[in-house]
């Protein structure tokens, strides 16, 4: 069992002793947690024509308060395909766009071509050391945008929207889909992953249910990544969804990092919008 397994497991011991006690059967149980020392996490995800940006914190043990912790003794050093070595700079801020916090920045755009490789290096004053590759992937566009609305009355029709898009032959592609209303910086009101285990080098359609409404305006994002990506999302939402829960599976976060926790990759998109009438 590894760590975050067994920390799981111990949160389900205290879950089940307070069921117990609600059956007046109750018995206390000291559960001692093992000290672990802090990790460092990072989360990057590189795109092209944009500045390089990402966040450093570190881990906290399990019923610790869940804020993060700004570390000020990081150096972050990403090395570009040509082998150029930039060293990013501690300067937190929000992304405008898509309203997610950052603590280092780039000084310029990168520009990531399908196949081209870059690494991350973050090391600390403690002799903590992170490290990564990212490899660029190809973008798949979107074909087409369809909606159809169902047959209720014109008062409470809604839509539901098709992405069309064709996989590339050969196994080993995974899809991320997004549909935001008006803004990528708020919520998305779809998001799910795909495989194209099933319906290799095939046309895909990925639909909704009936939820868009006249006058929505939608956009439209299909992501491409590798396997190490999908097996982190995964493995993100399993911790999510067992977290709290004493019956669930514990999970394990499945990094594509090496000495500490986190992501690091390059995203490949393509991205549509489309106006329900």
């Amino acid at each position: 069992m590894n760590r975050l397994s067994a920390l799981r497991a111990a949160a389900g011991l205290m879950a089940l002793a307070g069921l117990t006690a609600s059956c007046d059967l109750q018995k206390d149980i000291d559960v001692e947690l093992p000290a672990i020392p802090a990790q460092l996490v990072a989360e990057c995800y590189l795109e092209d024509g944009r500045i390089p940006r990402l966040t450093v914190t570190e881990t906290v043990p399990y019923l610790a308060s869940p804020d993060p912790v700004l570390l000020t003794d990081v150096t972050v050093r990403l090395t570009l395909p040509n082998g150029q070595v930039e060293t990013l700079r501690f300067l937190p801020g929000i992304d405008p766009e898509t309203g997610k916090a950052y603590t280092h920045s780039g000084r310029r755009p990168l520009t990531a071509r399908p196949g081209d490789v870059f690494s991350l290096e973050v090391v600390d004053t403690k002799g903590r050391r992170l490290t990564g590759t990212a490899t660029v992937p190809t973008r798949v566009p979107i074909d087409s945008l369809e909606y159809k609305f169902n047959d209720l009355p014109p008062d409470r029709r809604e839509a539901y929207v098709l992405t069309n898009f064709r996989d590339p032959a050969g196994l080993g592609d995974y899809y991320r889909l997004q549909i935001h209303r008006d803004s990528i910086s708020r919520e998305p009101e779809i998001d799910y992953d795909v495989e194209d285990r099933l319906n290799d080098g095939k046309t895909y359609t990925l639909g909704t249910s009936y939820r868009f409404d006249p006058g929505d305006t939608l956009l439209v994002t299909l992501y491409h990544f590798d396997r190490p990506y999908f097996l982190f999302r995964q493995s993100v939402n399993d911790a999510r969804n067992a977290n709290g829960n004493p019956f669930a599976q514990p999970s394990a976060i499945k990094s594509t990092v090496e000495g500490g926790v986190g992501v690091f990759t390059v995203l490949s998109y393509d991205r549509k919008q489309i106006i329900i009438p």
